[in-house]
């Protein structure tokens, strides 16, 4: 495994598995005294340019678990937000901390920083990935139907940053992949071709019933995403028609279910009753969060990893 965790290609196909695998352990043995021994003394700086609640309470509590610390910095803590270079502060916060998680909005200023960084760094979230979130799902996916090799997964929605991390892991976690999006709002090119040129099975299609049809698995996000509010109706607008209901789910496979990121704006684009219904496993997708990005973490972190 790479010394960053910038994007779900950091991850060689061997590495995914055995952070799946690492992750369901320290799921089973949550809370047992020699979990508190992997990380202790060591300390994680958590950068937020966008603010979260899942993304700093399950790291932050990931590191507590671990026996380590993690320290939450907004841009007013930090004289970035007063124009200090990111190149300078990668270079001074590396020797305070053992590693570095940035929540940001563009993927180059998490790059960058990774570049002047002497401790990992990982992507908590930017404008190009969401790769944190791909692992929970992912786990939660296997625990769930026993394997992820084969799933038909429909994404209906916004091509944005968890559809391209998705994307990505696609081809190494064996899932069959069909994004409904319409045409402006479709997953870049580039992100498309990297992942067919590993191998990847990615449909894409303007509509979402051909992505719920037969799917064992129906995800989707929120349409108007944090910095996206001056084009809200015109995305309303857009989306019209791609809203996860129960009618598009009775288009899935008797056995489907459905993953949703959060927040959700009930009532866009998912229901609130298939949202809050029997076939979601929204909730466990959320815990599953704090179990992966704690085997990331060990892995990234753990004195003598790197």
């Amino acid at each position: 495994m790479r010394r960053d965790f910038l994007s779900i290609l950091d991850l060689e196909p061997h590495d995914l598995v055995q952070l799946l695998d690492d992750s369901a352990r320290m799921k089973k043995a949550r809370g047992g005294e020699a979990e508190r021994r992997i990380l202790a003394g060591r300390c994680l700086a958590m950068v937020f340019e966008k603010a979260s609640t899942r993304t700093r309470v399950s790291f932050e509590a990931g590191m507590e678990e671990l026996g380590g610390h993690a320290i939450f910095l907004n841009p007013k803590d930090l004289q970035l937000g007063r124009g200090e270079e990111i190149r300078d502060m990668a270079r001074v916060m590396s020797r305070y901390v053992a590693g570095v998680m940035i929540r940001a909005f563009a993927h180059g200023t998490i790059e960058e920083f990774a570049r002047h960084s002497s401790v990992p760094v990982i992507n908590g979230l930017s404008d190009r990935e969401h790769p944190c979130q791909i692992l929970g799902d992912l786990l939660t996916l296997s625990e769930h139907f026993g394997h992820t090799d084969g799933l038909r997964v429909g994404w209906i929605g916004d091509g944005n940053n968890v559809c391209n991390s998705l994307i990505l892991a696609s081809g190494m976690a064996g899932l069959e992949l069909t994004v409904a999006s319409p045409g402006r709002y479709r997953p870049e090119r580039g992100i498309i071709e990297a992942a067919r040129s590993a191998g990847a099975e990615i449909t894409l299609t303007g509509d979402p019933r051909e992505a719920a049809r037969d799917a064992d698995a129906l995800y989707t996000d929120v349409w108007v995403s944090m910095g996206e509010e001056a084009e809200r109706e015109e995305r309303l607008a857009a989306f019209r028609g791609y809203t996860i209901d129960e009618g598009l789910l009775s288009l899935a496979s008797p056995g489907a279910v459905v993953l949703h990121c959060l927040p959700a704006h009930r009532g866009e684009e998912i229901t609130d009753g298939v949202l809050e219904g029997p076939r979601s496993i929204v909730w466990d997708q959320a815990e599953n969060r704090l179990h992966t990005e704690k085997a990331l973490l060990a892995a990234l972190l753990r004195p003598g990893a790197r």
